[in-house]
């Protein structure tokens, strides 16, 4: 299982959050989605053999919200 941490701009509430997990969670290999409001943190631990960071970004981005590279 691999982790990742996200930097997502434009969540503004509690309902963004929620868009967002509900965009990573159905994704194969995925097993947990943490998300910090305050900073647009986005942990992700995952099955590297079975999903991939680009499937995030992609994922985050299509539901209107942008990923930044730190």
């Amino acid at each position: 299982m691999e982790k990742i941490t996200l930097t997502v701009k434009g969540m503004t509430c509690m309902g963004c959050v929620r868009s967002v997990k509900n965009v990573l969670e159905p994704i194969p290999g995925v097993a947990s989605v943490e998300i910090t409001l305050d900073n647009g943190q986005v942990v992700i631990a995952f099955d590297s053999a079975k999903s991939n960071t680009n499937q995030f970004k992609v994922a985050i981005q299509d539901a209107g919200y942008e990923v930044v590279d730190n």
